[in-house]
């Protein structure tokens, strides 16, 4: 009897083991919080396919990049002494006028509200450049330039990487051709401090982007445009229109012509910026 009752409570307690290893499996498939959930309560439908909340976080980080890096790179070329500074700034000016205008036009599309204005961190860079001088102001520029383009970059293929829609996806590629061409010609200055941007780097929280809310419509105004101001010639190309993905009624990002000055022919494709 004794013999029993010992074998029945081994079972029992192996049982209750079982139990307790297999609740945490079958609870987390129903939970609300799992990414799945998380992916799934952020998305909704449009014709280009899902768009998430990464998606449309995408969106707006993708303008307020050029909301503050075109006034900083047409002030580059209005106040650096050195031409590598120079140069950068008349990438940044090309390279987010383009952008800025695919932004826009997709986020029309997708009914994606989009900023005006430069957040409030970015607002003091701009006050940070506008205050400094001479090789302090030149570094300065090198500096937060480079950093915010490398945390950007890692931004881009992440949601190149997760995003099912095909505009959101042509928007990546032509985003990720434009910050790596500035991120070489702000390295080309010999201005970055490595050194601090890997620190920062290691440093840095884990990013936890949630995107706006979802649009209640398909369509929504465009923002006003942010355009260089007059009397700044540039000379670099925007990056070239994405290939290969085409949309659910055939619409495309604006196929956007090159511009080059009287300079040498440097946009993508030549081995200047690359």
């Amino acid at each position: 009897m004794r013999h029993i009752n010992g074998t029945k409570l081994i079972i029992g307690a192996l049982v209750a083991t079982l139990g307790a290893l297999l609740f945490p499996v079958w609870s987390y498939a129903d939970r609300s919080g799992t990414g799945q959930a998380n992916l799934d309560s952020g998305t909704v439908t449009t014709q280009w396919g899902p768009l998430s909340a990464q998606d449309r976080d995408f969106l707006v980080k993708v303008r307020l990049a050029g909301l503050w890096e075109m006034p900083a790179g047409q002030q580059a070329m209005e106040r650096a002494p050195t031409k590598s500074v120079r140069d950068c700034g008349d990438h940044l000016i090309v390279g987010h006028t383009d952008l800025d205008e695919r932004v826009r036009f997709a986020a029309g599309k997708l009914g994606v509200e989009l900023p005006n204005q430069p957040n409030e961190q970015q607002q003091g860079w701009l006050r940070e450049l506008t205050e400094a001088e001479g090789i302090t102001y030149q570094r300065k520029f090198a500096q937060l330039l480079r950093s915010a383009h490398g945390k950007f970059f890692g931004q881009i293929g992440a949601t190149r990487n997760a995003t099912r829609n095909t505009l959101v996806r042509q928007l990546a590629d032509a985003a990720n051709v434009t910050v790596l061409d500035h991120i070489t010609m702000l390295e080309r200055t010999g201005m970055v401090d490595f050194d601090a941007i890997a620190n920062d780097t290691a440093n840095a929280p884990p990013a936890s982007p949630t995107g706006p809310p979802p649009p209640t419509s398909t369509v929504v105004p465009a923002p006003i445009p942010v355009v260089p101001g007059d009397g700044v010639e540039t000379t670099s190309k925007p990056s070239p229109s994405p290939t290969g993905d085409a949309t659910a009624d055939s619409t495309t990002a604006p196929q956007l012509g090159s511009r080059s000055g009287s300079g040498t022919d440097h946009g993508p494709g030549s081995d200047y910026g690359n």
